[in-house]
This record gives structure tokens, sequence and C-alpha cells, in this order.
């Protein structure tokens, strides 16, 4: 720790005494001592590597102050994030104790200050002090215990907003974006000006020179930071100082964008964001800023194609209901909605849906799968409710599986009318051919692509063709073909996506509406029937038919979600408020039966809802 001053040095040894009592609970000051003397300071900068996967595992580390990130390398050897550790945590133990290489590469996302204790260092204070050795040792048992649970990435507490459109008040943001924050926790909000202030006043006379400036700033964000819950840098609106310096202090950086300016590129993200020296590991975030009166965003692919961003969200400032999305997003508390396919059944989700904006319940992240992303696209819309309810229901009059083949080599159904539907509807609802990117609630849908036997998750590209593919199901409906593969229903291979918005950033909390039905139904025959004893049966009145078999479409639709259904245990469980609408007399191919479905679904939202309002079990 040679670069560093007294003052600093001794406010770094006072975060460093917090974190140790947190990690080890109360121990003896003796032992505190002894394990301070043993311990070696490391800074680091942000995008530099503090140890690489394979290297010896010969010491552990200990964030002070900063935040870094751990990759570990897939089947293809590209490096996938797996972790973060902020201020406190504590990483690379394990190795202590099994002596194995380093299992992941870790990197620091911004400037960050450590403490190590190498192997050595270690068997000795194990050796030395018993009430030391008990406490390290429970801490690693503790980590054995939980190493198969998913940690949370810790929330971002620098977070840096940079305007990279002409005209943009990142103040006035921050200043709307801190009362949103200040429910979660103290937010201190600083620019330019007030660390001017600062200095101005820590040193009156204004003598200093450069590297005592330096030092007296980097002083200040310290102090700052370990003070409180979130800090929100305001970057000026050029390549300054000041907006380096807060790009390289960032957990997160926001790029705040006019949308509806040109999509150029800003010159603080050619100077201070692309390559160069100054690139860290700090996730950007493109904030697309959107008129209140903004029917539905546009365009978005050119700006996303302009800048390599982690995601992207709209807001629309003067609406406060957006403001409060991007803070849930930031404090890792949005809500995501999952919706399951399940062809004319999933109107159902519309009445859910109803039910949960009507208890006052806001969605952040919408994902579903075949019906289920054609509901999910609705919902990400954020449309008024009725005329959304009108247009699908219009639309889905027409039946979307009625126009067959006569002669079909690929599929049974055309799938003509459906694409028809989609383009329409969507249409209709947002005022243009949108893109997947184009929602105010961020969306995804799931196909499965055939040609390479994987899920295929549809984030980018044009909205009517990724429905298309999410819902084109095998035999029934013809593939649609994506980048030389073709994609085929996403319910083939998970039906019920919930695993993937587990992942989303930003998703604290999972909200699932499932179709499957759970109740068996068993058969009081031994035999299938031939073909005519079958046609003479379906002549016959519903509830007088003697062979409770289902139709040859819906029997294929069926099959080929087989292994998806065989996953809804495990869906169910990854979700914190989960619905199972029993829909009576709505079958797969129903499209007339719009209303029924609808208010079978809000029945059961409004039944779920006032149970868990109860605090009962809302698990099925």
């Amino acid at each position: 720790m040679d670069s560093h001053t007294p003052d600093i040095q001794a406010h770094h040894q006072l975060l460093l005494d917090q974190h140790l009592t947190d990690f080890l609970g109360e121990i003896e000051p003796e032992a505190l001592a002894l394990l301070r003397e043993q311990l070696d300071w490391v800074e680091i900068a942000g995008g530099e590597t503090l140890m690489e996967q394979g290297d010896p595992g010969d010491a552990l580390y200990l964030s002070v102050s900063g935040r870094l990130r751990a990759y570990i390398k897939d089947e293809a050897g590209a490096p996938q994030p797996v972790r973060e550790m902020g201020r406190g945590q504590v990483f690379g133990e394990m190795s202590l104790y099994t002596g194995e290489p380093r299992t992941a590469t870790v990197v620091a996302i911004r400037d960050s200050v450590l403490v190590r204790l190498d192997k050595i260092h270690f068997d000795n204070l194990l050796a030395s002090s018993h009430r030391l050795s008990m406490a390290l040792t429970r801490q690693i048992i503790q980590r054995l215990q939980t190493q198969h649970i998913v940690n949370p990435m810790p929330l971002p507490v620098t977070i840096t907003l940079v305007p990279v459109s002409e005209g943009v008040n990142p103040g006035d943001m921050a200043a709307r974006l801190k009362t949103q924050l200040e429910q979660q926790g103290s937010v201190t909000l600083l620019d330019s000006s007030i660390l001017e202030a600062h200095l101005a006043k820590s040193d009156p006379a204004l003598h200093s020179d450069s590297r005592d400036r330096q030092r007296r700033i980097t002083l200040f964000l310290d102090q700052v930071e370990s003070d409180s819950d979130f800090v929100l840098l305001v970057a000026d609106d050029t390549p300054s100082d000041w907006t380096r310096r807060c790009c390289r202090h960032s957990d997160e950086i926001l790029l705040l964008a006019d949308a509806t300016q040109s999509p150029a590129l800003h010159p603080i993200e050619t100077e201070c964001l692309s390559g160069g020296s100054l690139r860290t590991e700090a996730a950007e975030v493109l904030v697309l800023l959107h008129p209140a009166d903004t029917r539905a965003p546009r365009n978005t692919r050119t700006w996303l194609e302009r800048r390599p961003v982690t995601d992207h969200v709209h807001i629309r400032p003067d609406l406060e209901r957006d403001m409060a999305r991007l803070a849930r997003i930031e404090t890792r508390t949005a809500v995501g909605l999952v919706l399951a396919g399940g062809g004319a059944r999933g109107f159902a989700h519309l009445g859910v849906f109803k039910a949960l904006q009507e208890a006052g319940m806001e969605i952040d992240y919408v994902g579903g799968t075949s019906m289920g992303a054609v509901m999910a696209a609705l919902v990400a819309a954020d449309q008024p409710i009725d005329p959304t309810f009108d247009i699908c229901r219009r639309s889905f009059q027409l039946n979307p599986t009625g126009d067959f083949n006569w002669l079909p080599m690929l599929s049974l159904i055309r799938g003509q009318r459906l694409a028809k539907i989609i383009a329409q509807a969507f249409k209709e609802l947002l005022g243009h051919d949108a893109d997947l990117e184009d929602f105010w609630k961020t969306y995804y849908c799931v196909a499965t692509n055939y040609s390479r036997a994987e899920e295929h998750v549809m984030r980018h590209g044009p909205l009517a063709k990724a429905l298309r593919a999410s819902t084109a199901i095998p035999g029934a409906l013809p593939p649609i073909l994506h980048k030389g593969d073709l994609l085929c229903d996403g319910a083939t291979l998970n039906n019920f996506p919930v695993d993937i918005m587990r992942k989303a950033r930003g998703v604290g909390t999972v909200i699932g509406i499932d179709l499957s039905v759970t109740a068996r139904r068993p058969l009081t025959f031994d035999e299938v029937p031939g073909t005519w004893a079958l046609l003479r049966d379906r002549l016959r009145k519903r509830h007088k038919r003697k062979y409770k078999l289902p139709s040859l479409a819906s029997y294929l639709m069926n099959v080929s979600i087989l292994y998806s259904t065989s996953r809804r245990t495990q869906s169910e469980q990854l979700t914190d408020l989960y619905f199972n609408p029993p829909l009576k007399k709505v079958g797969l191919l129903d499209w007339r039966r719009f209303d029924q479905a609808v208010r079978q679904g809000y029945d059961h939202g409004k039944e779920v809802l006032a149970r868990q309002a109860a605090g009962e079990k809302t698990t099925q």
C-alpha cells in the first residue's frame, strides 16, 4: 500500500476492520491484530486481471473497496461471468484448504483495493490462534454448505450517469433516480461542482499541487461510498477529467440518450468508453429517453448496433412509474413475468395480468414461449389494457391454425394466417413494425433451434419473425429460417422459461403463469379404438363421448412439449409467485373462447393474490 498517503491508508484500514468483523464475527482484539499483520494490500485498476483460471490457488482476498467479476470458461473456451464481488466480500478461500488451481478468472470492474492472505500466513494463523482458526474454518464450512446456491450479484454501489446525446441533462435524471433509490437506502449525488465545492472547503487556499488534489479526490470518493448505500456520479457533457474519473470509479454506467436524436456515438463514448486504457469491465446500460406521450419505442436496433452495451432500457423521465422501474432494475428488485405456451389457453395469461395490474403489481421484464411469447409481447408493449384486449380478441377471431396444407410437405398448417394475425395485431398496437428491442418492458421469447438441437433465446431482431419462430409447432406449423438454421416452437425444450428470467440482470422477483394440466385423467378402456369408432364417438355431444382421447392436433402439440412438461416442477420452484389457472372447456385450439379463457385466468389470479395477501402458500 505504498502509494497510499496516510489519510487514505487510515480510511482503508478502518474499512478493513469493519469488513473483517463482518467476515469473522466478534473475535479478540489480539487475534484481529495478528490477522492484520499477515495481510498484504493490493491495488488493482479497472480492467486488470487479478487471477487467471488454472493459476495456483495460493491466497484468499477480501475486497476493501471497488468491485470485481469472476469468469469461468465454457465448453468453447469463452469466458462467462458467474459472480461479482463488492466491498467486504471474500473470495479464493477454498484454495487455502484444497490447494487446487483457481476455478475462475477474476477481473477488476473498476479501480479496487483488496487485502491478500497467502497460504503460508494462513497456516501460521491456524497454528497460532485457536479462535482465529475456528472463525476461518467456520467460514470455509459455510461456503461448502452453500456453494450449490446461486448467489445474487451484489448491488451496484456507485452508478455513473453519462450523457451521450446533445441536450440531455444528467443532473436532472440523477435527481429523479435519487428520489426513487432513496426508498431502498441512502443515496449521495455528486457532480463536478459538488466536488469542487468540497475541495475548496477542505483547502480554502487552493494552493494544492496536482498530486495532492488527486489524493483528496480519491479520499473524498472513498469516504462518500463507504457512508452511502448508493452513489450517483453525474458526468460532465464532455470527456473531461471528471467524466473519465466517473467512468473509472463506477460499478455501472448509465448512458443517457435522447431517443429522438441521431444514434451517432458521442465524444464521451469514443474517448472514455470505446477501447483504450480507460476501458473497464463496468456494465454499460443504454438508457433511451422518450417524451411522456411516446406511444412505443422504435429504431432501437440502430442505437444498439453502434455500441456494445450490456443492456438497454426505455424510459419516459416525466413518468414516475418509468423512473421507479429504472430504480428497481438498478437495485436488483425488478419483477419478471414469465408466460408458458398453451395455444388458445394462453388467453388466460391476460386475465391473470389484469388481476396483477389491479393489485398494483408493476412488471418490469416479460418473457414467454409459444403462445406465451405472444401474450408476453402484449404485456411488454405497456399499452392500455382494454385496447390491448380488444386487438387480441379481434385478431384471433380468424382461426390462426385454419389454413391447412392440402399437400403437407413440411407442416400440416401453412402458417400464413398466423403470420398475418401477428404482424397486423402488433402494428395496430404499436403503430409500426417493431423489433424485439422496441418494448417499454424488457422482453425475450424462446424458440428451439432444430438445426443445432438447442434452446434459442431471442432478444433482438424483428418481432413478428421471432413470434412465428416461437409458435412454430413441429409438424403443425412451418419452421422459420434464422441465419441458416431452422427454428421451431420453443415449447419443445422450454415451455415455461422461468430459468431464463432468473438470470436476467436486475430481476429479483419472478412471477410465473403456467398452463400445464396437472390432473391426470385415467382412461377406462384397454385398446385405442379404430378410425370409424372414433369418428362415430366424435359425432356425439361432448359429455356423452365414450373415448376421452385428444384430437390429432392436440396430441401432436402435447407430444412435442413432453420434455418441457417434465421440467414443470423445477420451473415452478424457481418462481416467487406461481399461477396455474384450471381452465375448463378451453382447449389448445379453441380460438373463439377468448373471453372465457380471460375470465377464468382473471378469477384464478384474484384467488391466488387473495391467498398471498392472507399469507397463505401460493404455489400449487
